[in-house]
């Protein structure tokens, strides 16, 4: 059985886990150093405080990825446009999930009051982000290549973005920073 639902304090440890693995592994994150569950837990409190969500996808009732983001900057002028992230246990892809999973997250993001989410994919080769990011109706953006150094190789990344609800046709619903 797959269940998509809110993060819970005692999913840290798997997240960590997953995220870890790409730390160590992909290029889909230019982090070099795997965050620990608190590092994850600082993360997640100021996702959750902001009013973003932040959700796990179990299968079996074991977690097998999650997705969350955060304003794409700090300052407050961005706090309708958020920057995703989603990740899946290695043993998790290419089943589905990770469509699933982003899919529930935008509807919450747009029940939030998000307006944009913009994705910004870790190398130009990740094949399977920048395919679900198109699948689910993001856009290209462009391309800022050499930006990052990891696993002994330049990286790109890869901008694309999405408008939700009614997106820049309209004044959002103000929310405070």
């Amino acid at each position: 059985m797959i269940l998509i639902r809110p993060s819970r304090d005692e999913d840290l440890g798997a997240m960590a886990r997953i995220y870890g693995h790409h730390v160590l592994h992909s290029t889909g994150t230019f982090e070099t150093t795997p965050p620990t569950p608190d590092d994850m837990a600082i993360r997640r409190s100021d996702v959750l405080g902001k009013g973003l969500p932040w959700l796990v996808i179990e299968v079996a009732g074991e977690v097998k990825g999650f997705a969350y983001g955060n304003w794409f900057k700090p300052r407050a002028a961005y706090r309708f446009s958020v920057e995703d992230s989603i990740y899946l246990a290695p043993d998790a892809t290419r089943q589905g999930l990770g469509r699933l999973l982003l899919t529930e997250w935008l509807a919450q993001c747009e029940r939030a009051g998000v307006r944009k989410v913009m994705a910004v994919i870790g190398d130009s080769a990740n094949a399977g982000s920048i395919g679900l990011h198109t699948a689910l109706g993001f856009g290209h953006v462009g391309v800022v290549r050499s930006c990052g150094w990891k696993l002994g190789r330049w990286l790109d990344i890869v901008l694309m973005e999405k408008f939700l609800g009614q997106g820049d046709e309209t004044p959002p619903e103000e929310k405070q920073p």
